[in-house]
């Protein structure tokens, strides 16, 4: 028997680092945790759902989300907005389901001060020449993107050191063991098992 609150879990980790295919198979691995759908005000793509991985919401609304204190964090970029509602993340924890959030490394700062109580993840490539070949073979963005993308990705590397975990992702399989190991390790931690000891010695 474990705690009654759930946990948050902040997921991190530079573009390239395989986080997006790593996390679909923790939600397989692991179908009871939850996902945190941000919300957004950039135009929807054409590959993408409503509330699948983001609500697409107006610049006002937004706002007035900021306004009224109902984001766990928040960052703009390119005139849009991106953000973590607090509500749902906060209910999920309240009835005992553990929650991941995916965030960049600005995001997952301000959530821990929102939420001391949380477990960081961040998800490292193998090598910069790794994160560059995998860049490379998307086939999508011209070589002045992928540099930028790696510029940004040394940046958000060097403050790894403020995450609870390391999870080096070279292969795909042993990263999820390690990401489920880290998940399942939590739930044994003292405070989260403390009604459970608390029981026994009553009986």
């Amino acid at each position: 028997m474990l705690s009654n609150k759930g946990r948050l879990f902040i997921i991190s980790g530079p573009s390239g680092s395989g986080k997006d295919t790593l996390l679909v198979k923790l939600f397989k691995a692991v179908p009871e945790i939850k996902f945190s759908i941000s919300s957004i005000t950039r135009p929807m793509r054409e590959n993408e759902k409503p509330g699948q991985k983001y609500n697409f919401i107006s610049k006002d609304e937004f706002e007035n989300m900021i306004k009224n204190n109902e984001l766990l964090e928040y960052n703009q970029f390119l005139g849009n907005y991106y953000g973590t509602p607090k509500a749902p993340v906060i209910k999920a924890i309240e009835n005992g389901d553990d929650i991941v959030v995916e965030v960049d490394v600005n995001g997952a700062a301000q959530i821990r001060n929102n939420v001391p109580d949380c477990t960081s993840v961040f998800i490292l490539p193998p090598s910069l020449e790794a994160l560059k070949t995998r860049l490379h073979d998307r086939g999508t963005e011209s070589e002045e993107k992928i540099r930028e993308r790696l510029l940004c990705a040394l940046d958000e590397i060097k403050r790894a050191n403020e995450y609870d975990y390391v999870v080096v992702n070279d292969d795909i399989d042993t990263a999820l063991n390690d990401l489920v190991g880290i998940i399942r390790l939590d739930r044994l931690k003292i405070d989260r098992n403390l009604d459970l000891i608390n029981k026994i010695l009553e009986k």
